[in-house]
């Protein structure tokens, strides 16, 4: 499995901090980016909208670090396609989009095509059909990714997004089985909850990546603590 650490960031320093603190550790990162709408609090840059968004979505600068860490940007956001080219302009390499955001989210994912990964995030109550106009199966039966338009799905093992350190709802593992069964191929990452103790049940069921926040940067041995998930 893939391990991701997840920075959920309160400015622009605060996410230059986090970055700093895995680079040379992980190949990628993944950013939240939180509205406040979409979900109840926001985060950068939505909490404090700076000169440095501004002159990364003009390509004036980079990212910290951008040259030795990829970036995925995860937009907890509604209307996301009133906002998507902006980090395709920051120079991301994977973006997610939630199924449950308001505005339209076939846009929104259409806009992204051919410019970076794509990805659709399912809340855990949320139906697997949700992602059935996103992905054309084979002949075959096996799921060709080159033929859709998501190239992964982003399972959230938690129940209130936009928060960290929120307890695993078991209720992810199920749903990991499902979309093996359903949608055979399509990569799977789990985002939230994801410790030390649930890790091995989501490697056990096959999913793909671990995006990992507070059990990373609140575990006081990150160095260790990555190396630690990388060998499970």
């Amino acid at each position: 499995m893939q391990i991701i650490p997840a920075i959920l960031p309160k400015d622009f320093a605060d996410l230059e901090a986090h970055v700093a603190r895995v680079k040379g550790l992980v190949p990628l990162v993944q950013v939240d980016i939180c509205d406040g709408r979409f979900t109840p609090a926001a985060s950068w840059p939505y909490k404090k909208r700076d000169a440095n968004f501004e002159a990364i979505t003009r390509e004036e600068r980079g990212m910290p670090f951008w040259e030795e860490v990829e970036y995925e940007f995860d937009l907890m956001v509604n209307k996301p396609e009133d906002v998507v080219e902006h980090y395709v302009a920051a120079g991301s390499t994977r973006v997610i989009i939630h199924a449950e955001s308001k505005g339209n989210i076939a846009e929104a994912i259409e806009m992204l095509q051919g410019k970076v990964e794509v990805g659709l995030a399912l809340n855990v109550d949320t139906p697997l059909d949700q992602l059935d106009q996103f992905i054309i199966p084979a002949k075959t039966g096996i799921l060709s990714n080159d033929k859709g338009k998501i190239q992964y799905i982003q399972l959230m093992g938690i129940d209130n997004v936009g928060f960290q350190g929120q307890t695993f709802d078991n209720k992810v593992i199920e749903k990991v089985k499902e979309v093996k069964k359903k949608y055979p191929g399509l990569e799977i990452q789990i985002d939230g909850g994801v410790s030390l103790e649930t890790a091995p049940l989501l490697r056990d069921v096959g999913a793909d990546r671990l995006i990992i926040g507070s059990a990373i940067f609140e575990s006081g041995n990150i160095v260790e603590v990555i190396e630690e998930f990388k060998k499970l």
